[in-house]
């Protein structure tokens, strides 16, 4: 495997940059450093709110490239990339079949702040992880924020008792399973793929010098990018499946382990 030609680094953040407490390690951070030295660009792509990714990556967040929301904004700096939010019409019919699944809590997510409408402590608790910035509502039928993604959380398994119910509907919108309790619905152009896409075409990056890293349902078009793209040792069956490559686990420095090679 010759990773002499990488020009990015992209990687998905939760169950692949952070370890299971949430953290991203000393050690990335050393790495990035020699990536910055060397040129090769940086990207965190995540279901994440921008806000929530930022904070995880305080001390670069100035020399990274974020795509979140599943793909629906990216950004860099103070510049908005791109921002691919929600019909209204699509908005209000899956907010309608959501409230008739049992044990499922909605997320509706801004640009840059998400609405709760507060009926979970439990849940509340569970969000704050990754929704930094968030407001609590009457009524979502209310919010008129643009908005660019709505999560969906099931404490059980959100691919058993949420998916089977809302996959009909992807013909109108984007129905990621991303995570073990968690189905995120975007626009259908607004995905990991789509917006890694736009990021690669500015930066006139080709898919052998990209290094790409993932482990779950919403990382399948990005890894599908790349020559080089590599799948967690914890990641679910079908993305390994996918990828061209695995690496250990996101508790075993999976990233850290990769990007030590290509350095």
């Amino acid at each position: 495997m010759d990773l002499s030609n990488i020009k990015m680094v992209v990687t998905d953040m939760d169950g692949t940059l952070l370890n299971s407490k949430h953290e991203v390690s000393d050690q990335f951070f050393e790495l990035f450093y020699k990536l910055n030295q060397r040129g090769i660009r940086f990207v965190a792509a995540s279901g994440r709110q921008y806000h929530s990714m930022a904070d995880k990556l305080e001390v670069i967040k100035d020399d990274v490239i974020f795509i979140a929301e599943n793909g629906a904004l990216v950004k860099r700096k103070d510049e908005e990339l791109s921002s691919t939010p929600l019909n209204q019409e699509v908005k209000s019919e899956l907010l309608a079949v959501v409230d008739q699944i049992d044990n499922a809590h909605v997320m509706l997510c801004g640009k840059y702040t998400s609405y709760f409408d507060g009926n979970s402590k439990q849940f509340l608790n569970q969000l704050k992880e990754y929704y930094s910035a968030y407001q609590i509502v009457e009524d979502y039928q209310k919010v008129t924020d643009e908005i660019v993604k709505i999560a969906v959380y099931h404490a059980t398994s959100a691919e058993d008792y949420i998916y089977p119910k809302v996959s009909y509907l992807e013909d109108k919108l984007k129905v990621k399973v991303s995570g073990r309790n968690w189905v995120d619905f975007n626009h259908v152009n607004a995905h990991k793929g789509n917006a890694l896409q736009k990021v690669m075409d500015q930066y006139n990056i080709k898919p052998d010098q990209l290094l790409v890293f993932g482990d779950y349902y919403n990382d399948l078009e990005m890894l599908q990018l790349s020559d080089y793209s590599f799948a967690m040792a914890n990641a679910h069956p079908n993305i390994k499946r996918v990828a061209n490559f695995e690496t250990t686990s996101n508790d075993d420095f999976g990233v850290e382990r990769v990007l030590e090679k290509l350095l």
